[in-house]
């Protein structure tokens, strides 16, 4: 029986932002799966009011930058690091983006310093944590995988190594969020559209509906016109649209208040904007708020969750708000854009209803007719609850990342948790190739070439 299972590798974790990625990991631990978790960056000090102290206690965090070139570089001074991460450190010149080597080279030398031997990596978002993984493939012949997202796939990543042609050519399996993105990447990166998986974010249900259950057995009616919206104020969010939207459903004699949960460099903008329209007494922000307060304002005091999400100038979109899950599980209607994975989640005119992206004339027809309609925002909302029960649960998610993992990737199992999860058909299935087993090259200093090295398989 295997030690560990595989090795997750996250810029940041745990983190408040990136819940889903807590969530994923500790299912994973329910069904059975032992990962090795490292953390490029420290989060202990912004995140440790959010999680459990046993959480963090699993995570190997990485030293900072100054200290990990520090300790790395001591590793080769010591022979004590493969020759290939010597060669690649030695030839590396005024390349961009070096310390995913020196990441990569402290993460393997801690894994075999705890005898961790796994034979997979996996990371969250096409960035620097893949990119890291990358290079445990080139030093230590792991198999890797990474859940592409948002941003990190719509956005041009500048000068990174490897490129994402090449990140996505070596990767044994890509985990995506959304159908939409799933597409997007086969349009993409043709050659690897066999190993794409769309596996969606999984969302714990429970502490929604529970308390969705306690505002009725109060039986305290709903709060009537409630609007609500959690995100951070960014453009991607189109906060401005839905304000400019409250504007309009004031002229018409709407009642209702709008909150706005979140904070964000364009918090100023907005708050002048709210000015300026005179909407100070219908549409407030919040700042953050914990998340207990969140889940109560969704179960008694919102009508309508609304996110006017939309594309920014550099591309950059949202794909699959967890926001909108989260509402769906208190039993809301959900009014936003076609946008990426949007649609996926709110089904138009079934869970919610969808306008096009920067229309706040159109967003606000949309509000106005749900405020005017309680009982079709109670139907809409009874559909986004069984749609997220099918489609999002946790449970559901993690079971079908497990099944990924077992036919696309070189990940340990062993027999018993195989067959406890219905994975061994996956398993005996797995396609061996050069994505699952790669023999890292026996370098030399005469011979070794680093452009070539980079782009061998």
């Amino acid at each position: 029986m295997p030690k560990y299972h595989l090795a997750y590798v996250f810029e940041r974790f745990p983190t408040f932002t990136q819940t889903f990625c807590v969530r994923e990991v500790l299912e994973l631990v329910r069904l059975g799966l032992r990962p090795i978790i490292f953390s490029i960056h420290d989060t202990r000090a912004e995140s440790v009011q959010h999680f459990p102290k046993e959480l963090f206690d699993q995570v190997h965090f990485l030293p900072p930058e100054d200290q990990l070139v520090k300790e790395v570089l001591k590793l080769k001074k010591q022979n004590r690091l493969p020759q290939s991460v010597v060669l690649t450190l030695r030839h590396w010149n005024d390349r961009s983006d070096k310390l995913r080597v020196y990441e990569a080279a402290w993460i393997g030398h801690r894994m075999r310093q705890l005898r961790a031997r796994v034979h997979h990596a996996h990371s969250h978002f096409a960035g620097v944590g893949a990119r890291t993984c990358w290079w445990l493939r080139k030093f230590h012949g792991l198999s890797y995988s990474f859940t592409a997202h948002a941003n990190d796939i719509f956005c041009n990543p500048g000068d990174v190594h490897p490129k994402p042609e090449t990140l996505a050519r070596d990767a044994s399996l890509i985990v995506t969020v959304s159908d939409y993105t799933a597409r997007d990447l086969h349009h993409r990166f043709p050659a690897a559209s066999a190993r794409v998986r769309r596996v969606y974010n999984g969302l714990d249900l429970g502490p929604f509906q529970r308390a969705k259950e306690k505002q009725k057995a109060s039986k305290n009616p709903q709060q009537a016109g409630g609007i609500l919206s959690v995100g951070r104020l960014i453009e991607k969010k189109g906060y401005d649209d839905l304000i400019a939207a409250c504007a309009l459903m004031r002229d018409r004699g709407l009642n209702f208040h709008c909150r706005i949960v979140g904070e964000g460099p364009l918090e100023a903008e907005l708050r002048f904007q709210i000015a300026d329209l005179n909407l100070n007494h219908l549409v407030s922000l919040t700042g953050p708020l914990p998340m207990n307060e969140i889940i109560r304002l969704l179960a008694e005091e919102t009508q309508i969750f609304a996110l006017a999400c939309k594309t920014e100038k550099d591309g950059g979109k949202d794909n699959l708000p967890t926001v909108l899950m989260e509402a769906m599980a208190a039993e809301l209607p959900c009014v936003s854009t076609h946008v990426a994975g949007v649609p996926e989640m709110v089904i138009n005119g079934e869970t919610g209803l969808l306008c096009e992206e920067r229309q706040p004339e159109a967003l606000a027809g949309l509000l106005a007719g749900l405020l005017s309609d309680p009982a079709r925002c109670e139907q809409m909302g009874k559909a986004g609850l069984a749609h997220a029960r099918q489609h999002f649960s946790k449970e559901i998610t993690a079971q079908a990342l497990m099944k990924a993992f077992a036919r696309h990737t070189s990940m340990r199992f062993d027999l018993g948790l195989a067959l406890r999860r219905g994975l061994w058909s996956d398993f005996r299935q797995r396609q061996k190739g050069p994505h699952l087993y790669h023999v890292p090259s026996k370098a030399s200093d005469k011979t070794f070439n680093l452009d070539q090295f980079m782009q061998g398989t």
